[in-house]
């Protein structure tokens, strides 16, 4: 698996990154489901973290002129708390709970967000939206629907919410690699960690990142926010109908 790692998984951050660049989100639920497959669950959670965090580093650094500067430092603290939080809980999810837990987040795209009365532009929701998502990916491993729901009130136009969005994301994926990743140096298990396999990734998802910025820049904010929906809640789906039967079958 090894060899082919250093093939499959390059490949996939520059098709996930390219989807996250166009929508973003959508991309992380691809990346964190075929990385469930091929390694342990706690090194898929870090290698999709350090994947993401520059997938979503370098979409944020490209958008940077569009980022809403008051919703990042609200997002930021809430995310601190939320991971020194979970980084006293000595617990891992299995695999059939990751896929469930992906299915449900990507079916989260459907909850009534407008009955919510959420706006990621009020202090109070930027720090609640924080707690949730960092939470919701420090068991799952992705939870960009959920951050979605925060933005669906706002007044921000596509590239405010997708240069936003990205830089949220990076605290997001920093408290995932901290909380599953020390844990494997102390324990002596950074093998696990496909480091090679990451390093040949990482400039094919700023590439991916690169393709999808050109996309978005020619979609209108209609098709963008119809197609996010429809994409993440199909990728939700199988990953949910995946993890009942992998938790039937064992």
């Amino acid at each position: 698996m090894g060899g082919l790692l250093l093939i499959v998984l390059p490949a996939i951050a520059f098709v996930t990154a390219l989807i996250s660049g166009i929508f973003g989100m959508a991309g992380g639920l691809v990346l964190m489901g075929a990385l469930a497959l091929i390694v342990p669950v706690s090194a898929a959670f870090v290698t999709h973290g350090l994947i993401q965090m520059v997938s979503n580093g370098w979409r944020a650094w490209l958008n940077r002129g569009d980022i809403v500067w008051p919703i990042i430092g609200w997002y930021a603290l809430a995310s601190l708390i939320a991971g020194l939080v979970f980084g006293f809980v000595a617990w891992v999810p299995s695999r059939p709970a990751v896929f469930i837990g992906l299915g449900l987040v990507g079916l989260s795209v459907w909850l009534p967000a407008k009955r919510f009365r959420l706006d990621a532009q009020k202090p109070l929701h930027a720090f609640a939206s924080g707690l949730l998502v960092t939470a919701t990916n420090l068991l799952a491993g992705v939870a960009g629907p959920l951050l979605d729901i925060f933005f669906v009130r706002t007044e921000l136009t596509r590239h405010q919410i997708v240069a936003t969005k990205a830089f949220t994301q990076v605290f997001a994926h920093l408290a995932k690699v901290l909380v599953y990743g020390l844990p494997l140096l102390f324990a002596s298990m950074a093998s696990e960690v496909p480091w090679l396999a990451i390093a040949l990734a990482i400039p094919l998802t700023m590439a991916g990142t690169r393709a999808g910025k050109a996309v978005l820049d020619r979609m209108s904010d209609r098709h963008f926010l119809a197609w996010t929906r429809w994409i993440v809640s199909a990728i939700g789906a199988v990953y949910l109908v995946r993890g009942l039967m992998v938790l039937t079958a064992g």
